[in-house]
C-alpha cells in the first residue's frame, strides 16, 4: 500500500560524521531535504573510526571476535563464545547511538523537530547470528509515527534486535542494508547514500584519476561491482534494493554533485548500441586457495564447503578436477580476512585424506564489468590480450554475463585496472566499447 506522504530516506556514512562539522553539515543537508517537501527518515552509520576505537577497547580489556560458528570443542566453550558475541554487539552498537543522537541534536538545535531511534525503538527485527545478522522485519511503527508528526527520524544503522530481545549487529555493509530495508518499508521514493565520493566510478577514482562518475547503473551491475571490490556499496544493500524496487542514489555529502542512480530503467538507445562494459573493479582482500588429496576416488568438495559455509565465507572462482584424474585437486577464492578462520579446519578436512591445503595471499582480483559480457567472447579476449600485452601475468579466471574476473600478482592490480580502463574506453562517453576505426574518414 503506497504511503500517504512522500519519504526520502538518507544514509550518513561514517565519514560524513567523522567531525561535529559534518554532523551540522550534514544536518543542513537534511533540513533542506525536509524544507522540499518530503517527510525524511535517516539512517546513520557509527563516526569514522569510532567501530576501530571501540573493537580497540574490547580487545584491551581481554575480548575478541568469535568465530561466526565456533567449533564444539565443548558446550562452555560454545557459550563462552556467544556470550563474548552478544557483549561485542552490544558494544559496537554504541557508535550508532552516538552518530543518532548527535544529528538529532544538531537538527533540533536548528530548529528542525527530529528524534534520533535506536533499530530496537524503530522495530527493526534480525535473525539471531551476532555480528552478522540479516533483517528479517521492520516493524517501524515509531518511524511512521514520527514522521505523521512532521519530525525527521534519525536511525541507527547496522543494528537491530532479535527475537531474544537482544542486540545484533549486521556485519559488513549494515548501515546501508539498513537503510534500504527502511526505504523499502516505508515505500520511500527514493534511498540518498551519502559517503565521500561523487558517486560509482568507472573504475577506483582513487588510484585512476580517468575514472569517469556513472549517472546511471543497473542494479545488477551494480550488485556484482560491490561483490567485485567496488567499495561504494555493499552486495547486501543492493540485492536487497533490487528486490524490493527502491531506487538508490549514490551522493557525496560535501557537494552538490549530482551522482549516480542505482535503478532498474532502460534509456532510449537500443540494446545492441549501449556500452557493454561500464566498469573495472579491483580487490586485494582475496587468497587463492588450492585444497589437494591423492586419494582421487574421495570428493572432498562436499566437505570444503561445508567449511566454508560454516564460516559464512564469500567463495569465488572456483574450479576442481574431473572424476578421471589422478588426485582430488579443488581451487578457489576467498577474502584474505577469512582466511584465519578456515585454515585449521581446512587442513584438517584435507589431511584426513593424505591431502594438504596451499594459500597464496599475495594476489589480487581484477574484474570488468558490465552486461551481455559472457555472449560476446571478444571481450574475454581483449581483456586477455591487453594484461599479457602489459606484461601482467593472470591465473585463474572466471566469466558470466555481467563480470569478467582474474587473478593477476597483487603487486600488479593497479597496472591491470589502468590498463583495462583504457582497453574499452571507459574514460570516454561514446555508448560502444568497441574498438574504433581509426581508417575511416571524418
Amino acid at each position: 500500500m503506497k504511503t500517504t506522504v512522500d519519504v526520502l530516506v538518507q544514509k550518513y556514512g561514517g565519514t560524513s560524521l567523522g567531525t561535529l562539522d559534518r554532523v551540522r553539515h550534514a544536518a543542513l543537508r537534511v533540513a533542506a531535504a525536509r524544507r522540499g517537501g518530503p517527510s525524511v527518515a535517516v539512517v546513520v552509520s557509527a563516526r569514522g573510526g569510532r567501530t576501530d576505537e571501540l573493537l580497540r577497547l574490547a580487545a584491551d580489556i581481554g575480548a575478541e571476535p568469535a568465530s561466526p560458528a565456533p567449533s564444539p570443542a565443548s558446550a562452555v566453550s560454545t557459550s563462552s563464545s556467544m556470550a563474548m558475541d552478544r557483549e561485542l554487539d552490544q558494544l559496537l552498537a554504541v557508535g550508532e547511538c552516538e552518530s543518532a543522537a548527535l544529528l538529532a541534536l544538531a537538527l533540533n538545535g536548528m530548529g528542525v523537530p527530529a528524534i534520533s531511534l535506536t533499530g530496537h525503538q524503530a522495530g527493526i527485527r534480525t535473525t539471531d547470528r551476532h555480528g552478522d545478522a540479516l533483517i528479517s522485519r521492520i516493524g517501524a511503527a515509531r518511524v511512521s509515527a514520527a514522521l505523521a508528526g512532521g519530525k525527521v527520524a534519525v536511525v541507527t544503522g547496522f543494528q537491530g534486535v532479535d527475537d531474544s530481545g537482544d542486540i545484533a549487529t549486521l556485519g559488513r555493509g549494515g548501515s546501508d542494508t539498513s537503510a534500504v530495508a527502511l526505504a523499502a518499508r516505508l515505500r520511500a521514493s527514493a534511498c540518498e547514500i551519502y559517503t565521500d565520493v561523487d558517486g560509482v566510478f568507472s573504475a577506483d577514482p582513487r588510484i585512476l584519476p580517468a575514472a569517469r562518475c556513472l549517472p546511471w547503473i543497473h542494479p545488477g551491475v551494480m550488485a556484482e561491482m560491490a561483490f567485485a571490490g567496488a567499495r561504494i556499496l555493499h552486495t547486501r544493500c543492493i540485492e536487497l534494493a533490487a528486490m524490493e524496487g527502491v531506487e538508490v542514489r549514490v551522493r557525496n555529502a560535501s557537494s552538490q554533485a549530482p551522482g549516480t542512480s542505482v535503478v532498474d530503467r532502460h534509456d532510449d538507445r537500443p540494446l545492441e548500441t549501449r556500452r557493454a562494459v561500464v566498469a573495472v573493479t579491483h580487490d586485494t582482500d582475496v587468497a587463492r586457495v588450492l585444497v589437494h588429496c591423492r586419494d582421487s576416488r574421495r570428493d572432498l568438495a562436499p566437505d570444503v564447503f561445508e567449511v566454508l559455509a560454516a564460516q559464512g565465507t564469500v567463495v569465488d572462482l572456483v574450479a576442481r578436477s574431473g572424476p578421471y584424474e589422478n588426485e582430488f585437486r579443488m581451487g578457489f577464492t576467498i577474502r584474505r580476512s577469512q582466511t584465519d578462520p578456515v585454515r585449521a579446519a581446512l587442513h584438517q578436512v584435507a589431511a584426513e585424506f593424505g591431502g594438504g591445503v596451499h594459500f597464496d595471499e599475495n594476489v589480487g582480483k581484477v574484474s570488468v564489468v558490465g552486461m551481455g559480457l559472457l555472449s560476446r567472447p571478444q571481450y574475454t579476449a581483449r581483456l586477455m590480450a591487453a594484461l599479457a600485452t602489459a606484461g601482467i601475468p593472470t591465473s585463474w579466471i572466471s566469466t558470466s554475463q555481467m563480470r569478467l574476473s582474474v587473478i593477476v600478482p597483487r603487486e600488479r592490480v593497479v597496472d591491470a585496472v589502468e590498463t583495462l580502463h583504457r582497453e574499452f574506453r571507459l574514460d570516454r562517453q561514446e555508448p560502444v566499447d568497441m574498438p574504433v576505426d581509426t581508417t575511416s574518414a571524418t
